[in-house]
């Protein structure tokens, strides 16, 4: 396996991004790295490190995409930038899977233009895994496609299954829609529509609605929405989060009770943090593309890529992609593989 890594992407590259690659490596052999940016940056840090150069190997991209670049345009323009050069390695078979915590609208604009989808989806999504009080679970989409068909959200469901099963190994993916009540016959034309065809759908384990307020139960595998939702949910959720641990901190702080009492619990806390860290699940992988894309968050540290590396690794073993165009080719042409 080949991984084209973008060097420059993010809010903490280069070095974060070498750091956790070559701790990636020290996990696992089974792959290399190709890493793309300015060439003598990135050899300065490589040399700080003891690592297996046969692994290695460097493609110099002058240019770097910032967010503040429209992401289409930036795409077609700076054709020498990291992002650029890593997601042609992937489509002309050079690299399997590509990494950044770049810019999130060039890496989808750049994957679409450039790797394509695969034939038969109608739109890639963009597909974190998220902690719930059971398991992983993925939110497909989350910011790819503000306005969605049925259709879209149909696919997403065959997409997020592929990788549930590939990647986590889960038999039969339990699948959701989210809604704003759990009866079938509640939500907007969107979701009604989109209900009758999940229902109807071979190949899905489609359990029905999901209310938001039980996104987080584990009772459901996968969740589908439309990304401006998805969006919004992952955004509230951060939120959330943040806001509680703040809130808790400023408790424990309050009197010297609790400040004992959270002595006590500290292992259950660090525990809590653990799972809720977003390091630990890496990023999210762009579904529907003809090739592995994987989009870290933009303030990844060493523990986020190398957890994103670790991830691409099991989208690669886990023939995700492959098994998308399967579910997909048979969805459009129901006599396909028979």
């Amino acid at each position: 396996m080949k991984f084209a890594i973008d060097a420059f992407g993010g809010d903490n590259a280069p070095e974060a991004v070498i750091r956790g690659s070559i701790d990636a490596m020290q996990l696992n052999d089974d792959f290399s790295i190709i890493f793309t940016g300015d060439e003598s940056a990135i050899y300065a840090l490589l040399n700080n490190y003891d690592y297996d150069k046969s692994r290695v190997e460097v493609v110099h991209a002058p240019d770097i995409i910032t967010c503040e670049d429209q992401p289409t345009l930036a795409v077609r323009r700076k054709k020498e930038s990291s992002i650029v050069k890593a997601l042609h390695l992937v489509a002309d078979g050079k690299a399997d899977c590509f990494i950044s915590a770049g810019s999130t609208g060039a890496v989808l604009a750049g994957a679409t233009l450039i790797v394509h989808r695969i034939p038969g989806v109608k739109r890639p999504a963009l597909a974190p895994v998220l902690p719930t009080l059971k398991g992983p679970m993925m939110l497909i989409d989350c910011g790819a496609n503000a306005d969605c068909t049925p259709e879209y959200l149909l696919q997403f469901a065959y997409m997020g299954s592929a990788y549930m099963s590939g990647v986590l190994g889960l038999e039969r993916p339990r699948v959701g829609l989210i809604n704003n009540g759990t009866e079938e016959g509640k939500g907007n034309a969107l979701t009604k529509e989109a209900y009758s065809l999940l229902k109807a759908a071979k190949g899905i384990n489609f359990v029905g609605n999901c209310e938001a307020r039980e996104l987080m139960s584990g009772d459901y595998d996968v969740i589908v929405c439309d990304g401006f939702v998805g969006n919004a949910v992952l955004k509230t959720l951060e939120g959330a989060v943040a806001s509680i641990m703040t809130m808790l901190k400023t408790e424990i702080k309050s009197s010297k009770r609790a400040s004992v009492g959270a002595m006590l619990s500290k292992n259950a806390f660090k525990a809590l943090k653990t799972r809720m860290d977003y390091t630990e699940y890496g990023g999210a992988p762009l579904l529907g593309i003809n090739g592995g894309i994987i989009k870290a968050h933009g303030s990844s540290d060493e523990r986020a890529i190398c957890s994103a590396i670790g991830q691409a690794r099991k989208l690669v073993l886990g023939n995700v992609t492959n098994t998308i165009s399967g579910l997909i080719s048979r969805e459009t042409d129901p006599q396909a593989g028979k």
